[in-house]
């Protein structure tokens, strides 16, 4: 498989085949890799069907995809269309609906998540892709070594704080060596912040960070410092990459590990029976219980020279059977509309996380709704990351944190007023 750095040379040996057959490429990541190995088999079944398509598909890193891609949309080139996550990029992509077959049925299986798809100023009914997965995020804990400190897990209501002290309690009973971790993203930062009162924006103006968040930031600052959230696990990568710490989950080594859904399949698959494990409801503060809930989209981009194929790729991907059976495999909540999906869980552990997902979906509230899709996510986010990673490896005081957190922010709100 061809790596995202490599699509330019990719594309520039397409334009060398024969003329007869449409070449379109598909950029794509995810933290699990049978799902990588199962995409990569559909769009085979896709290729014996449509002879006059070849599809070059593209695997890459998460990192190297939100780094890269955004660069090589702005100046005309990159995928023919992608697996994303960044509505920022949604200005670029194409209107497939005058390309479709049916896009009146594939509208009224996809819905309002058509929506997300777009910016403000284009077509109401315009289709520039579809939903692959909707997501939320919530602390996974390892049950087993929960049992074995004796420490009860904590219930609904309970604040950020309480989950990791008592997470440091497990560790110090059982000897692993990380109470708590989160993936270094400013995604997985953010439904706490919430939760502690915070506000990203108002009236339209980002005005982070708050008092609220900053009590936020300083906990986690605290949690740091006394070993709960070893610095290592934000500290040891540079910028704003974003790192999984999945791994050490997986190893027993971790109490709580704050993800998403998107983890219960690959949690399934390896870890099996090794040891329990289950989620916590969304932690509590002054600003409710709230999770952040996110999605990925198959977005199609405007730069592609082969409308046609993509839309007929894109119909074959949203079609009910193909994200039935992906959503049911893999344990997702697919955008789509569809009833009564048989997910194939024979795992306990894993029937009980996704249980306690379905019901912190309601307890999404329509400003974190709003602030997940709003222009500057991205580069918010990237910001939080960077400067909360100096923080911890001592770089920057909190004062000094605050300060360039207020300054990054101002700047990127200043750029998106113009």
């Amino acid at each position: 498989m061809l790596k995202l750095a490599t699509a330019a040379s990719a594309l520039a040996l397409i334009a060398g085949q024969a003329l007869a057959k449409d070449t379109i490429s598909f950029a794509f990541t995810d933290d699990d890799p049978a799902y990588i190995e199962r995409m990569g088999a559909l769009l085979e079944e896709f290729e014996a069907a449509n002879p006059d398509i070849e599809v070059e598909f593209i695997t890459a890193g998460y990192s190297q995809l939100v780094e890269q891609l955004p660069l090589q949309l702005a100046v005309g080139e990159g995928p023919d269309l992608a697996k994303i996550a960044d509505h920022g990029l949604m200005r670029y992509t194409l209107d497939l609906r005058p390309y479709m077959a049916d896009p009146d049925g594939f509208a009224a299986l996809h819905g309002s998540t058509l929506n997300l798809l777009k910016t403000a100023d284009a077509p109401a009914d315009k289709i520039g892709g579809f939903q692959l997965s909707q997501t939320l995020n919530l602390p996974f804990v390892n049950k087993t070594l929960w049992d074995q400190a004796g420490e009860p897990l904590p219930e609904a209501g309970a604040t950020l704080n309480e989950i990791v002290e008592a997470s440091q309690r497990v560790a110090e009973a059982t000897g692993i060596d990380i109470p708590f971790t989160m993936d270094r993203s400013g995604h997985r930062f953010t439904g706490p912040a919430f939760s502690y009162g915070a506000h990203y924006a108002v009236d339209g103006h980002l005005t982070f960070p708050d008092e609220a968040a900053k009590a936020y930031i300083a906990d986690m600052y605290r949690w740091t410092r006394e070993g709960a959230f070893p610095k290592e696990m934000w500290g040891a990568a540079g910028g704003s990459r974003y790192k999984n710490m999945g791994d050490e989950f997986v190893d027993a080594n971790v109490a709580t590990y704050f993800a998403g859904n998107w983890m219960v399949n690959p949690f399934r698959a390896k870890i099996g029976q090794d040891f329990e494990w289950t989620v916590l409801d969304a932690p509590c503060g002054d600003g409710g219980c709230i999770p952040m809930p996110g999605g990925t989209f198959l977005a199609a981009f405007n730069t592609t020279d082969h409308p046609e194929a993509v839309a007929k790729l894109v119909e074959f991907l949203g079609s009910e059977q193909v994200v039935r059976a992906l959503a049911e495999r893999f344990v997702i909540i697919p955008g789509a509309a569809i009833d009564d999906l048989a997910y194939q869980i024979d795992d306990p552990s894993a029937a009980a996380a996704m249980k306690v997902f379905a019901r912190n979906a309601p307890k999404v509230t329509d400003e974190i709704r709003d602030w997940s899709a709003f222009p500057g996510i991205q580069a918010v986010q990237g910001a939080i990351v960077q400067r909360m990673s100096q923080l911890i490896v001592g770089e920057l005081s909190l004062e000094d944190t605050y300060d360039r957190l207020a300054s990054d922010i101002a700047t990127i709100d200043s750029e998106l007023s113009n």
